[in-house]
């Protein structure tokens, strides 16, 4: 089986051979068996797990590429009357560390009723709708998640006390 061993930036690379088309879980992957959109059969090999973003190119063993494309999924998109409103919200969903899209007028996320409410009750609306999802990966996010000593963490997120606490 062919495996995809390299990651290539969107636009750097000759007509692909085929696409994939994953969801934002499977587009956050490291090692999985993979068939493209037309049929190629392929190992995704890479060195450590990332998110694959719309538009790259995974490089097959032989030099011939597969597109990532992202895959539609149910979201609710969530604006609200004026920016201020919308800060809060955001706000809120960030308070819960849930997946969040931000856009400058708008937030998606993934439906749940329970954040539902909460959001109408802040005064924002939401709408159902079916869209890639390319949520913020996170102030700390890293590639590396060993969490030893030269870790690229702060104290706080290693070892749960706060910056000033850290020793």
């Amino acid at each position: 089986m062919l495996r995809a061993t390299r990651v290539l930036p969107s636009g750097s690379f000759e007509p692909p051979i085929d696409t994939v088309t994953l969801d934002h879980d499977g587009r956050h992957r490291r090692r999985m068996v993979l068939t493209g959109d037309h049929g190629t059969e392929f190992l995704l090999d890479l060195p450590e797990a990332r998110a694959l973003r719309e538009g790259e190119g995974l490089e097959l063993e032989d030099g011939r590429v597969i597109l990532v494309c992202a895959a539609p999924e149910k979201l609710m998109e969530v604006t609200a009357g004026n920016r201020h409103a919308l800060m809060r919200i955001v706000w809120h969903l960030g308070n819960r560390h849930l997946p969040v899209e931000i856009e400058v007028d708008r937030v998606r996320l993934r439906p749940d009723h329970v954040i539902e409410a909460m959001i109408v009750g802040l005064g924002g609306k939401v709408a159902h709708v079916e869209a890639p999802f390319h949520p913020e990966t996170g102030a700390y996010h890293h590639h590396d998640h060993r969490h030893g000593a030269a870790s690229s963490h702060p104290a706080s997120a290693r070892d749960g006390q706060h910056p000033q606490e850290a020793t």
